[in-house]
């Protein structure tokens, strides 16, 4: 009874383990998606903010 009750605890944690690494490729794969999607928005927005941070720099600076 004791080695079934251990054996049950066993393939437990081998089941939890498995939805846990389904559960995160699954996140890898959103923000992966999200990170792609959003590649060219991104850039533009810290290109234009890195401008007007050297603008304010230069013109504060005289």
């Amino acid at each position: 009874m004791i080695r079934s009750a251990i054996q049950a605890f066993r393939s437990t944690k081998a089941v939890s383990a498995a939805e846990y690494a389904i559960l995160a490729v699954g996140i890898v794969v959103v923000v992966g998606g999200a990170a792609s999607a959003f590649k060219a928005p991104l850039a533009k927005a810290f290109t234009d903010l890195g401008a007007k941070i050297t603008t304010t720099q230069t013109t504060s600076g005289t």
